[in-house]
């Protein structure tokens, strides 16, 4: 039998319920509380992240529930969304049928950095996409249920609504990349091969920090779904072309002010073996992974900033 550990009177509280509810939805008292403080439970913010990946998946995996309930518009809704997206690399094929190249670059090779981006993007929007619905929550009030509940609000905002159907889009990207990588003549050293599954990890990375960073202005904003989508869907097609066809201010707005580069332009021109318009140094092309940490360290002050600046509507 295990020793018994004394917890001192001060930390015994008065075991009178309080409203708050542990993870396990279990009401916590206050001596159990104090009591867990003393005896080292997890705190702080471990206790936060891993809290909120559980009523994340909860949450998901209520609304996959409820979407496989009618498999058949499932089915439909998924193709329509592969469907959707695949009219983009259509349009970049119809512009092939007329030129030999795109700023430079050939088919095989704009079909690369497509198939990073949309790929990249895609998997954001699957898990983070319901971001955009928070203005309208912020406007008619109705955050305050999410405020109540003992779980992160940001996980409950991201998976509010969770659509499986947005898989279609992965697939197609998948494929169009897929398709590239078969047909480039690459000389696939380690570090190459290694660079492919970084660019799309990184990269969704990168998309889900602009994603919060946008839910966290529309605290203020309350109606700023469009300028964030200007970032996020805009941000992903502009991602989509070689950028020898912008302007190099566009190129250093992108790689120095809202990294969007990191996503498929500076290491997807390595793996090409290209030169990047600005001439940067050529490990540049591997800080994907510190680019994408520091932008979801960034986005995540900015949302700690945006809830704590909210107020409710009242009603």
């Amino acid at each position: 039998m295990a020793d018994s550990v004394e917890v001192p009177e001060a930390a015994r509280g008065s075991g009178d319920p309080v409203t708050a509810r542990g993870g396990s939805g279990d009401p916590v008292t206050s001596g159990e509380r104090a009591a867990s403080a003393v005896l080292g439970a997890p705190q702080g913010t471990y206790a936060r992240v891993r809290d909120g990946f559980r009523a994340y998946r909860m949450i998901a995996g209520m609304w996959i529930r409820s979407t496989m309930a009618y498999r058949a518009s499932f089915v439909m809704t998924t193709f329509g969304n592969f469907a959707a997206t695949a009219l983009d690399f259509v349009a970049v094929l119809l512009m092939f049928s007329r030129v030999d190249r795109i700023g430079g670059y050939s088919l095989p090779e704009v079909a690369f950095l497509y198939g990073v981006s949309a790929t990249s993007f895609g998997i954001t929007d699957l898990v983070v996409g319901s971001m955009d619905r928070l203005g309208r929550r912020v406007r008619d009030g109705t955050l305050d249920t999410l405020l109540v509940r003992p779980v992160p609000v940001l996980a409950q905002v991201a998976a509010d609504r969770f659509a499986l159907r947005r898989l279609g889009r992965v697939t197609q990207g998948l494929l169009v990349l897929a398709y590239a990588i078969a047909v480039l003549d690459i000389d696939w050293t380690p570090l190459r091969l290694l660079m492919v599954p970084l660019m799309l990890l990184c990269g969704a990375a990168v998309f889900a920090a602009v994603f919060v960073a946008g839910g966290a202005f529309q605290f203020v904003a309350q109606d700023a779904s469009e300028v964030q989508n200007s970032f996020t869907y805009g941000g992903t097609t502009l991602l989509q072309y070689p950028p020898t066809v912008f302007a190099k201010d566009l190129v250093r707005g992108v790689t120095y002010v809202l990294p969007l580069a990191f996503v498929n332009w500076l290491p997807g021109l390595y793996v090409l073996g290209r030169p990047y318009p600005l001439d940067l140094p050529t490990w540049v092309a591997f800080t994907p992974p510190l680019v994408a940490a520091g932008c979801c360290a960034l986005a995540g002050i900015a949302w700690r900033a945006g809830l704590r600046s909210y107020r409710s509507t009242g009603s």
